[in-house]
């Protein structure tokens, strides 16, 4: 594998021109970015920064969301931006059940007929859409895909190249099946991005900041730095946690921490 990658969200309040000059300057490779924030900032004025400091961009997250209305002409704006920045990797988060809806077999397979009306777009401007599992309890209102096994279906009927997947330690680590899906993503070559982050026991009120940084929590993450590293995938590691309290803290000491952990983790 490449190497580490810190995900912006990890940081969230390290103004971007902060944070790139301030990997580069820990020996840091690669950041993965977000759309608010790269459109807040601007997207050619953060492909510049990022290009001058000699870093690279590991994944722009995200895409999908795809129970809202316009959502394909935001998907491919978002496909556009992952291209402006140089990125092959456009994570998608699927997006949750439409309105009052219950029919989670509809919404997912919405989510696949979506995905394949992009495929033309993607593949185009050389931008591989990444399918990112979430945990199960995020399954009404933000993804309705939940396992790896899942992702990997609606991954199936495209070239490898056009669509892959987010291994997540975070949202995988608790599902018995992860290690065979992470196996059969490997022979296919859909490995897209690889996320480190922890579980945080208890869980804080708002579960979607409920991310520890790499051994603050219950994963093994050294089980799953092992198994991704057996398939051969050769993309970064991004370590992408939600935390209010590691927001807080001054980035570069959030950043050190990260590395650290990341260091014992997959090293």
């Amino acid at each position: 594998m490449r190497g580490f990658s810190l995900n912006q969200a990890t940081t969230k309040r390290w103004p971007l021109d902060e944070l790139v000059p301030g990997c580069a300057a820990a020996g840091v490779e690669a950041v993965g970015l977000w759309r608010e924030e790269v459109t807040e900032y601007g997207t050619e004025k953060a492909a510049s920064l990022v290009r001058d400091a000699g870093l690279t961009v590991s994944s722009l997250c995200r895409g999908g969301f795809f129970h809202d209305t316009g959502w394909y002409d935001e998907n491919r704006r978002a496909i556009e931006q992952a291209h402006t920045l140089g990125t092959d990797t456009l994570v998608l988060v699927s997006g949750g059940l439409p309105g009052s809806s219950r029919d989670l077999d509809a919404a997912r397979r919405h989510v696949g007929d979506a995905i394949g009306a992009l495929v033309p777009d993607a593949l185009a401007a050389g931008v591989r859409l990444a399918v990112e599992p979430l945990h199960p309890m995020f399954c009404s209102d933000r993804c309705v895909v939940a396992t790896l096994g899942q992702a990997l279906r609606l991954a199936q009927p495209y070239p490898a190249e056009a669509v892959g997947v987010v291994i997540d330690t975070y949202h995988l680590w608790w599902d018995d099946t992860v290690w065979d899906g992470i196996a059969t993503a490997g022979r296919q070559g859909r490995i897209a991005s690889f996320q480190l982050a922890d579980w945080i026991t208890p869980l804080p009120s708002g579960v979607l900041l409920g991310r520890g940084l790499p051994g603050t929590g219950s994963v093994d993450l050294r089980r799953f730095a092992r198994a991704v590293r057996e398939t051969g995938y050769d993309g970064h590691v991004e370590v992408e946690v939600f935390h209010e309290e590691v927001w807080s803290r001054p980035g570069p000491e959030v950043l050190a921490e990260a590395l650290a952990g990341y260091q014992a983790a997959v090293a």
